[in-house]
């Protein structure tokens, strides 16, 4: 399953240049990926009071071509990635004015609990394993 998300680039995220500075995607990925869990039927906030965090343990972006102030763009959201211990996402960003691939990119997250130690969310949480599991990309 993929989600999407619509987002415009703020002035605040563009550099003197007035394109999107590249910091700025990796919370345009957190919105994506955040929305993806809504998919899943919770929260974000839903699984860390069940004691399941998701801190980034790996981070990627490939620059195609850049977004300018005010122009919107679609990011797309795809698990594809999944184990006990962690899971990845991939993401891509899509300028809507003329429907052209500006950035991918992934991210990876370990699951662990609030004292940030270690779980396996399949024991832990078999449900909210098996809601990921059922998007997961084939």
């Amino acid at each position: 399953m993929t989600t999407t998300t619509v987002l415009e680039v703020r002035y605040a995220e563009t550099d003197m240049m007035g394109i999107m500075h590249h910091s700025r995607y990796y919370p345009w990925f957190e919105v994506a990926r955040t929305e993806f869990i809504k998919q899943v039927g919770m929260t974000y906030s839903d699984m860390e009071k069940m004691g399941v965090l998701l801190p980034l343990t790996e981070t990627e972006a490939k620059y195609i071509s850049g977004l300018k102030y005010e122009e919107k763009a679609e990011i797309s959201c795809t698990l594809f990635e999944l184990s006990a211990a962690r899971c990845g996402f991939k993401y891509s960003v899509k300028r809507l004015s003329d429907g052209k691939i500006t950035t991918t990119g992934i991210t990876r997250h370990g699951f662990v609990d609030a004292e940030f130690k270690a779980l396996n969310l399949k024991k832990k949480c078999p449900e909210i394993y098996s809601k990921f599991e059922s998007l997961l990309e084939n």
